[in-house]
């Protein structure tokens, strides 16, 4: 990491079929073992899915279950005083879109199911209407940040 200024941030292209930066970060975090055609494959056969269940648009589900499912706040350990706290802090914009990618693909590989692109297209359907596993998990970090409130003045 340079010691003086911070690398730019690269823009990620959009996608092929939907012209979204979204969609197209979220194929490439999809990707396993620079497969990439394999993730474009996963991810516009869960968006197929989920437009002839739903007959909405897919792009809309998925911007809505990303909104679901990132997080405003986190935990991060601080170490004052020879003890460790948990200290709630704000999570950054990129971060917080990393972090619901992140969250949504795990819960994704582990569901039950048949092929990966039915299990993605339940799991954004879940956290589209407000339920499922990455939901849950939000939930979670945002209770864990509100029960740590006491030790918010030790952000820094």
């Amino acid at each position: 990491m340079p010691r003086r200024t911070r690398p730019p941030k690269r823009e990620t292209p959009p996608d092929a079929r939907y012209d979204n930066r979204l969609v197209g970060a979220f194929i490439n975090r999809l990707m396993v073992g620079g497969k990439k055609s394999t993730a474009e494959r996963i991810m516009y056969d869960a968006f197929d899915t989920i437009e002839q269940r739903l007959k909405r648009p897919a792009v809309e589900v998925f911007e809505q279950a990303m909104r679901n499912v990132m997080p405003l706040v986190e935990v991060k350990p601080r170490r004052v005083g020879g003890s460790t706290y948990q200290v709630p802090v704000e999570v950054r914009p990129d971060r917080r879109v990393a972090l619901g990618m992140r969250w949504i693909i795990g819960v994704s590989r582990k569901r039950s199911g048949k092929g990966m692109s039915s299990k993605l297209a339940g799991e954004l359907m879940d956290a589209a209407n407000g339920q499922g596993a990455t939901v849950r998990k939000r939930e979670e970090t945002h209770r864990m940040a509100d029960a740590n409130k006491a030790f918010a003045h030790y952000r820094w």
